[in-house]
């Protein structure tokens, strides 16, 4: 008898594994520069992965780093300090500001050029450094605490600049009721007479920022700051950060008891933040009588 017998199956063959490169064997063409990807950290849950969050940049430190930079080669610090505060106000006005454009730009060139250019380079770090300061944090006195760091507070003036959260305590007592205002008069003013840095206005202005937001209104289109100060540098440090904060307004250079601001006041010591050329600030300017301040020829801006 004979018996069928099946025949035996083939034991399946294994997947053979590909040849796998090291990545030290890949050769990227010189022109494209390598990016190393960091491995996400394990976290304290088991089997989990998560990606290392992003640690805050401190721009005070960066600040500081790079204007040392610039002071460590042969300046004084309060020179370095008041010429990088002229040349950055000068940049924030000249492009809207045309009357003072040509006295303006004459000055940047003449301070600019004092500086190699390794440091003339470092002078825009410091703007982006304050710049990305206030967006981070808009409810600082940027400017104001680096001048102080650096212990620049002229002792002839008696400079102590009030702390940003003592500003923001009387902000919070003095600015009221600003949407109503606004409603009715369609914006409100904000006054200093001493402003500093800045700080007080700055306080005042986010202050009115989170009452009109509870309206659904824009700060940008209903507050307007006018401030004035004797020491032209903290003057132009108060425009430089209102400007950055998007605020419409402007600054006087000048002693607010002997020369204060008047009707047909000459623009000479006048900077106007860039906001204040903006649409609505224009037409209120000709509703208002904004352009009653008129230069010595009678052009109005």
């Amino acid at each position: 008898m004979l018996f069928w017998k099946p025949k035996p199956k083939k034991k399946a063959e294994k997947p053979t594994a590909k040849r796998q490169i090291a990545p030290s064997a890949i050769e990227l063409p010189k022109d494209i520069p390598h990016i190393t990807i960091p491995k996400p950290e394990k976290s304290a849950v088991k089997g989990s992965t998560v990606t290392q969050a992003k640690k805050p940049r401190h721009y005070q430190k960066e600040f500081l780093t790079t204007f040392k930079q610039i002071a460590s080669a042969g300046y004084r610090s309060f020179e370095v300090w008041n010429d990088f505060v002229v040349m950055a106000a000068c940049a924030l006005s000249n492009p809207v500001d045309k009357t003072h454009f040509e006295e303006r730009e004459k000055r940047y060139l003449k301070i600019i050029r004092k500086y190699r250019k390794k440091e003339q380079a470092l002078f825009p770090e410091l703007l982006a450094h304050t710049v990305m300061a206030l967006e981070a944090n808009p409810e600082q006195d940027f400017l104001g605490s680096m001048y102080m760091e650096l212990d620049l507070g002229s002792k002839r003036l008696q400079q102590i600049f009030t702390p940003y959260h003592i500003c923001q305590l009387m902000a919070a007592i003095t600015v009221e009721n600003v949407a109503e205002q606004v409603n009715e008069h369609g914006y409100i003013s904000i006054n200093d007479p001493c402003c500093g840095g800045g700080a007080t206005l700055i306080a005042g202005v986010n202050e009115a920022r989170k009452q009109l937001e509870k309206a659904d209104l824009n700060y940008q289109n209903h507050v307007l700051v006018v401030a004035q100060d004797i020491d032209e540098c903290v003057a132009l440090m108060c425009y430089i950060q209102l400007s950055l904060l998007g605020v419409a307004g402007y600054v006087k250079v000048g002693d607010s008891l002997t020369e204060p601001m008047t009707t047909g006041d000459k623009l000479d010591h006048y900077w106007f933040m860039p906001m204040y050329f903006s649409n609505i600030w224009t037409m209120r300017r000709v509703f208002r009588g904004f352009d009653s301040l008129m230069n010595e020829k009678g052009d109005k801006l």
